[in-house]
């Protein structure tokens, strides 16, 4: 598949956002600046909701953006999601560490009393949410990349990967390098720049709900798309670059 821009063809490209955290503005001035076509593909690395102030709004803009963009959408599955699952028991781990970890946040943006019992939690959260969350995947492949949330387990065969890893892992994934033949794409761990570690990793988590920056990353021409936390600019480099800015 290809497009054409300015009269020139170009190879399908894939744009890789990554964790949001509540900060539903700078999503928005974002995705308003990413030029993806209808041969085009943005995926999500997860991580959606959580710390920042407006989760529900998050949410709501995704849901309602993806049937306006021409571009393919691929939402990945965070570990925040798979907590707030696991404490609306649903499908999700790990639900009882929801609520510490950025959980209060979000069910504020909701207007529900985090201190209400979980049951009455789950009666509350819109159920289109909840499905937006559930559906969400895991991996997903393209070309020579591979992204995923978190990262995944060096030594150990895709087929073998454990969700919990591609949800969870950091440093034994951060540290050593792999055999699975593809670039991994991932966010979970925040960086103050983005982190080029090809052919192994590139890291897309910017920080954004701590001061950094949401950021969005175009392959295979290796462009990089910010915003800064409040910042209504959305800046433009090349990968080369933003690896060496420090936001």
């Amino acid at each position: 598949m290809s497009c054409w821009r300015n009269g020139a063809r170009m190879a399908e490209r894939l744009f890789a956002i990554g964790d949001i955290h509540g900060c539903k503005d700078e999503l928005a001035r974002l995705l308003d600046a990413v030029p993806a076509g209808a041969d085009d593909t943005i995926v999500f690395v997860g991580d959606y909701i959580d710390r920042g102030h407006d989760s529900h709004g998050v949410i709501e803009h995704l849901m309602a953006w993806r049937t306006r963009t021409p571009a393919r959408t691929v939402f990945l599955k965070g570990n925040h999601e798979d907590m707030a699952l696991g404490f609306l028991g649903r499908s999700g781990q790990w639900g009882e560490a929801w609520l510490r970890n950025g959980g209060v946040a979000a069910l504020r943006s909701y207007g529900i009393d985090p201190h209400m019992p979980r049951a009455d939690v789950a009666l509350r959260m819109p159920e289109t949410h909840v499905a937006f969350m559930t559906a969400l995947e895991t991996s997903f492949r393209w070309d020579g990349y591979l992204v995923v949330h978190a990262g995944i387990r060096p030594g150990v065969p895709w087929e073998a990967q454990r969700t919990e890893d591609l949800l969870w892992i950091r440093e034994e994934f951060l540290d050593q390098p792999h055999d699975l033949g593809a670039t991994v794409i991932f966010g979970h761990t925040p960086h103050r720049r983005v982190v080029d570690g090809q052919p192994y990793r590139i890291g897309i988590d910017t920080g954004c709900v701590y001061g950094g920056a949401l950021t969005c990353l175009a392959l295979p021409e290796g462009h990089v798309y910010q915003v800064r936390l409040g910042d209504t600019v959305v800046r433009e480099d090349t990968l080369a670059t933003a690896v060496r800015r420090r936001l």
